[in-house]
């Protein structure tokens, strides 16, 4: 397995040097084939290598998309990957959290400055009484954990989960990635624009972006499209309802409409201004931890950046530990040359996305596996190097 993985790398690193080699290779100039190219060499060897039945990709270029298909949907029936596919996106639905808590926000119905008791009273005389908004959306509650036990881990029990907990640092120390502290910001949200979650998201927030096959719960019409995920015994699956899910891992979604979203990121000018505002306070940095500094959902690396320094800030011991942050007082506006990403993943599906603001250039993995974060990082990363100087 090693050689294997080796020589996959070497695969990809040579044609990706090849490209490089051939002189500046500034995506502007690049024909549909170079990009196909750059693509197929980054994702064919690491499908092979995981075992990944099928992978939706996207990459939006000076604001034109390129779609690229492999493999199946579903290996029972053969059905081929399109960029119409639903795939699980897991935790980069959090960015879609985070939008909404800032057009909450840009619409004068929140602050995130706020404590959460302030914005849900039935937290009064909790430890929430001390945490911000803005903590529970950057992981800073105080060591909130990954999941929720599994005695909370339902929408009927979540109250008294946050009602009896008891933090482990100071809010606003450290940084614990969690599902139900950026789960229990966006319920913040929804509850601060009087409607539930999913209403609210399904109804005014993807609207407003342009997102028509973007979904919290497919519905049945969509059902023949929704791609079967497989776990890493290639057994298959799909997401589970937990607590808070909608929030934190529950978005369903295309390459098509994925990399509209990447858009609107890059360009949110065409946008509605709270729905710029909301935009530009995601990629906002509110503090660092290494070289990564983190946005509301979406965190952002100086660019151009090294692969290593990239997989060290999607690396399982920044999800899994606790970190000291630094905050950036007054938080810092998107600078002017900055890579700005989200992984996520469920049991059967893997996903990654990335863009770059300054050359106008974006990517969307999806994936009907789990594979590992760093080989999705890897092929991000080839690709934007083929593409960009």
């Amino acid at each position: 397995m090693t050689d294997t993985i080796t020589m996959t790398r070497l695969t990809i690193f040579g044609a990706c040097a090849a490209l490089l080699s051939a002189g500046p290779c500034l995506a502007q100039g690049q024909t549909d084939q170079q990009i196909q190219s750059a693509v197929d060499a980054a994702i064919r060897p690491i499908m092979q290598a995981q075992g990944v039945p099928g992978m939706a990709v996207a990459v939006t270029i000076d604001g034109k998309p390129h779609y690229f298909n492999y493999g199946v949907a579903n290996k029972e029936n053969a059905q081929a990957v399109t960029e119409n596919t639903l795939f699980e996106i897991g935790s980069v639905s959090k960015t879609f959290t985070a939008t909404l808590g800032g057009y909450a926000q840009a619409t004068g119905k929140l602050s995130v400055t706020d404590k959460a008791s302030q914005v849900l009273p039935a937290l009064r005389g909790s430890a929430f009484d001390n945490v911000s908004v803005l903590q529970l959306g950057t992981y800073t509650a105080g060591g909130l954990p990954l999941q929720f036990p599994d005695a909370f881990d339902h929408a009927d029990k979540m109250l008294g989960y946050f009602k009896q907990w008891k933090p482990v640092y100071a809010a606003g120390t450290h940084r614990q990635y969690s599902n139900p502290s950026i789960g229990l910001f966006g319920y913040l949200a929804a509850q601060s624009l009087g409607q539930p979650f999913d209403e609210v998201m399904e109804k005014t927030l993807l609207p407003k972006l342009g997102l028509k096959h973007t979904y919290l719960k497919v519905p049945q019409d969509q059902m023949e499209i929704y791609a079967q995920g497989y776990d890493k015994n290639d057994k298959p699956v799909r997401v589970s309802p937990g607590a808070l899910d909608s929030e934190a891992y529950g978005v369903k979604t295309s390459a098509a409409d994925m990399i509209r979203f990447v858009e609107a990121n890059l360009k949110p000018s065409g946008l509605e201004a709270p729905m710029q505002k909301a935009i530009a306070a995601t990629h906002t940095g509110y503090y660092t931890v290494g070289d990564m500094t983190q946005g509301l959902g979406w965190e952002r690396y100086t660019y151009p950046i090294t692969l290593d320094k990239l997989l060290a800030g999607n690396s399982t011991p920044m999800a899994m530990e606790a970190h000291k942050v630094q905050w950036l007082n007054p938080p810092q506006p998107e600078p002017g040359s900055v890579l700005i990403n989200k992984t996520g993943s469920t049991g059967g599906f893997g996903t990654y996305v990335a863009f770059v603001p300054a050359k106008d250039i974006g990517i969307v993995i999806l994936a009907n596996k789990n594979f590992p974060n760093a080989q999705r990082v890897k092929i991000a990363h080839e690709i934007f190097s083929a593409l960009t100087e």
